[in-house]
Order: C-alpha cells, then sequence, then structure tokens
C-alpha cells in the first residue's frame, strides 16, 4: 500500500511504523518492540503461576512517530519543522 500511495503521490499516514520503512510518508502509532516486551513479561508472570484472568488488560504506552523524508520529497512535500521537531524517527 505505502508504494501504491507514493506512486500516486498520495500523503498517507500509517498505524505501523513498518510502512514508513517500507516508502510510506509517515506512522503513528503504537510501538511494536514495546508491546512485545508486554507480551513476555504477561508470558513470564503466567508461568511463574499468575492466572491470566487475573491479569489486567494493558493498553500501549508509547506512541512512535516516524516520517519518511525521502517520500516527501519524492511526492514534492515540505515537511514543516513543527513536525519535525515532533517525530522520534526521520527516515532520510
Amino acid at each position: 500500500m505505502a508504494t501504491l500511495a507514493a506512486r500516486h503521490a498520495i500523503p498517507a499516514t500509517y498505524a505501523v511504523r513498518d510502512y514508513a520503512e517500507a516508502g510510506g510518508l509517515m506512522s503513528y502509532g503504537a510501538s511494536l518492540s514495546d508491546a512485545l516486551r508486554q507480551t513476555g513479561v504477561y508470558a513470564g508472570r503466567i508461568l511463574k503461576g499468575e492466572k491470566p484472568a487475573d491479569l489486567p488488560v494493558l493498553q500501549p504506552t508509547k506512541f512512535e512517530f516516524v516520517i519518511n523524508l525521502q517520500t516527501a520529497k519524492a511526492i514534492g512535500l515540505t515537511v514543516p519543522d513543527k513536525l519535525l521537531v515532533a517525530a522520534d524517527e526521520l527516515i532520510e
């Protein structure tokens, strides 16, 4: 999808950073690495004897904002400085 959007110069935002890495303009969403870490913590608690039904439901606490500057340049967009400063990562 990221390639198709870039090919037709459609600025698109995605929920997973992989799309920005694949050529999408930007992504904003929960950190996959943080979610996987939490999964490991929960698995450890269950293996130590806690009942899954007793564990609280967790929501993401860490989010990532990634901007692909190569794509922005390719589709003729200038990314405002405020967004560049807010980004967690810039792909150049």
